[in-house]
C-alpha cells in the first residue's frame, strides 16, 4: 500500500509540477486555470480511479508528510474539477480536501513547500463556501508574496462573493440550485466564474 501511495503522489506531482530537474520546476503555469480538453482526458484517464478511492480514505496515510499532503489535495481540489467540468461531481471531495490541508497547516507542512506548491496546498479554502475559510485564504495567499499577487486578488474576488452571496453563484446551475434575482443580475452581468 506504502508504495502504491508513494507512486500516485509521485504521478501527480509530476504531472502538475514538473520533474525536479525541469528548468520551469516550481513555476507558476498558465494552464493550471485554463480549461483544456487534453489536459482533462489526461487527468480523467490516469486519476478517476484514483479519485474514487481517496474519497473513501484509500490514499489518507499521504498526509503523514507535506509532499504526500499536498498530492492528496491536489488529487482531492482540482483532479474533480478536470474529470467533472461543469457537473456536481466536481466539487464532491472539497470538505474533505479542505480537511487535508487544514491539517497540513496545522502541522506546519505548508512551511516544507515551494510558494507555487503552497497555492494549491491553499486553494481548497478559496473554492469553499465559508466566509471564515475565504478569510484564510486571503491571509494564506498574501503570504505567498509579489510573485503571487494576482493570486491574492483572486483570493479577494473569491472572498467578496461569498461574503455578498454566502456562495458562488456560478454553481448554481451545476448543482442545481436556484439563482436569487440579486445573483442572477450578478451572473448577467459580471458572470463571475472561477
Amino acid at each position: 500500500m506504502q508504495a502504491e501511495n508513494s507512486l500516485l503522489a509521485h504521478d501527480l506531482l509530476t504531472l502538475w509540477f514538473g520533474e525536479l530537474s525541469d528548468s520551469d520546476y516550481g513555476q507558476f503555469r498558465e494552464i493550471w486555470f485554463q480549461q483544456n480538453n487534453d489536459l482533462d482526458a489526461l487527468i480523467t484517464a490516469r486519476f478517476t480511479e484514483s479519485l474514487t478511492r481517496a474519497a473513501d480514505g484509500a490514499f489518507d496515510s499521504l498526509a503523514d508528510t507535506a509532499t504526500g499532503t499536498l498530492a492528496l489535495v491536489l488529487l482531492l481540489d482540482q483532479v474533480p474539477r478536470n474529470i467533472y467540468r461543469d457537473r456536481p461531481n466536481a466539487f464532491a471531495t472539497d470538505a474533505k480536501a479542505r480537511a487535508t490541508a487544514k491539517a497540513a497547516l496545522d502541522q506546519g507542512f505548508d512551511k516544507d513547500l515551494l510558494p507555487v506548491q503552497r497555492l494549491f496546498l491553499y486553494l481548497p479554502f478559496m473554492h469553499s463556501e465559508e466566509l471564515d475559510d475565504q478569510d484564510l485564504s486571503v491571509s494564506l495567499c498574501n503570504s505567498l508574496g509579489p510573485v503571487f499577487s494576482g493570486t491574492h486578488s483572486y483570493a479577494e474576488s473569491h472572498r467578496d462573493i461569498i461574503h455578498r452571496f454566502g456562495r458562488f453563484p456560478h454553481r448554481n446551475q451545476v448543482l442545481g440550485r436556484v439563482s436569487t434575482a440579486e445573483e442572477q443580475v450578478f451572473l448577467e452581468t459580471e458572470g463571475r466564474g472561477f
